[in-house]
């Protein structure tokens, strides 16, 4: 599993990004950078299982993409920096996307590495069990803002767990809600849950033995998720059997060998691999 920590920048004025730039090369982290609010956010919506925090500059672009991001229901850990007096307030930021967003003034740079570290801990404090402040759910009324709460709160048990396990963050911790279990889902939130899960492993099947750098990543991010839904290694089964009942059956009407199939037990036994250490890891030491 990597330890790498991954942060997405979108700092449009070039006399900002250039000390961010130097400071951020410096640290532990992996940065994406955007030259524009669309490609922001195409590369958030693309990533948003695997980011830990943005860093944004406060300009009216940015409140714009934060507003589109929150009608997706993503939510991360934000840090907002400043580049000149009159800037959009960090308050106009919180009310756009969520109450957690976290501010750094320009001439305070140095000191960026805490200021993450900051933003990801009042993020993980944001309310997640029907106690949601009201710039989050103010707006938000039934199903919505519970879909809202749900995915929330597994974006924060993955980043409180890969905090922990892997960067080793004082006073952050991981501990799995219940209420997150697919067994308390509605029948309406499972199968949503499931139809997801499912596109995500067909996806990893299907470039499995291919040359992409990020099936591990994948990986990991398909079995956080399962992990965090209380999943069971059968339903995990299942969703592969599935699956390769849907390609049997396609080769055949293509006329084409199915022998093949055969070599995708090895996606599965490295799914459930991984799945089993996760759950190895969550027995309490005595």
């Amino acid at each position: 599993m990597s330890a790498q920590f991954l942060i997405g920048v979108f700092v449009p004025t070039e006399s900002l990004a250039e000390p961010l730039h130097q400071l951020l090369a410096q640290k532990r982290f992996v940065v994406s950078w955007s030259r524009s609010a669309s490609e922001f956010i195409d590369w958030v919506v693309s990533n948003r299982h695997r980011i830990d925090c943005l860093i944004v500059e406060l300009t009216s672009d940015i409140v714009e993409a934060f507003g589109r991001l929150k009608q997706r229901d993503i939510l991360l850990p934000t840090l907002a920096v400043a580049s000149t007096i009159g800037s959009i307030s960090i308050e106009v930021l919180c009310e756009g996307y969520h109450a957690a967003v976290t501010a750094l003034d320009v001439q305070d740079l140095s000191g960026v590495d805490g200021a993450v570290r900051l933003a990801v801990e009042q993020y993980l404090e944001l309310p997640a069990a029907g106690k949601m402040g009201e710039p989050l759910a103010s707006e938000l009324g039934g199903s919505d803002r519970d879909k809202r709460l749900f995915l929330l709160s597994l974006q924060q048990q993955r980043l409180a767990e890969k905090l922990k396990e892997r960067l080793g963050y004082v006073g952050v911790y991981y501990k799995r809600n219940s209420q997150n279990f697919l067994r308390q889902m509605s029948v309406e939130e499972r199968q949503e849950f499931l139809e997801k899960l499912r596109q995500d492993y067909r996806h990893i099947i299907l470039n499995y033995f291919s040359n992409d750098s990020a099936i591990n990543q994948k990986i990991d991010d398909f079995v956080n998720v399962a992990f965090f839904a209380d999943m069971s290694v059968p339903k995990i089964v299942e969703i592969h059997m599935e699956l390769i009942d849907d390609f049997s059956k396609q080769l055949q009407l293509e006329g084409r060998n199915e022998e093949i199939l055969t070599d995708y037990r090895l996606t599965l036994i490295d799914v459930i691999a991984h799945l089993c250490e996760m759950y190895r890891r969550s027995v309490p030491r005595g």
